[in-house]
């Protein structure tokens, strides 16, 4: 699971360690936690992944660079409107499949096209 820095409390680390891993930033003056829980325990090894490699480093190791594309994305969906037009719930799916296949379109347009020149 992935989230800001505002999550990086005793309670969300514990409550993800429970399924999942979590990729949390931990704040620039973190300090390492008693190590009384799983979620203590995996914190405490950010924190220190994160001052021996430094935080832009970190961030690409974990794979929290994602987040970032995602909110990028999710803000271009926003863009192509705050709300639903239709009410019926099997219409709103189809109407947000058609905001997400614009969108892919317009991506695939974007992407360049590297060849190997020998």
């Amino acid at each position: 699971m992935t989230a800001d820095g505002a999550y990086d409390t005793r309670k969300c680390h514990d409550a993800i360690a429970r399924g999942a891993h979590a990729v949390i930033p931990p704040r620039k003056s973190a300090k390492p936690w008693k190590p009384t829980s799983s979620g203590a325990i995996a914190r405490n090894e950010a924190v220190k992944a994160s001052r021996y490699f430094g935080r832009a480093i970190w961030r690409r190791w974990s794979g929290y660079h994602r987040r970032s594309r995602v909110e990028t994305k999710m803000h271009c969906v926003k863009l192509l409107g705050q709300s639903l037009m239709v009410r019926d719930f099997d219409r709103q799916v189809a109407e947000i499949q058609v905001r997400v296949a614009v969108l892919n379109r317009y991506t695939t347009l974007g992407i360049t096209i590297t060849e190997a020149v020998e």
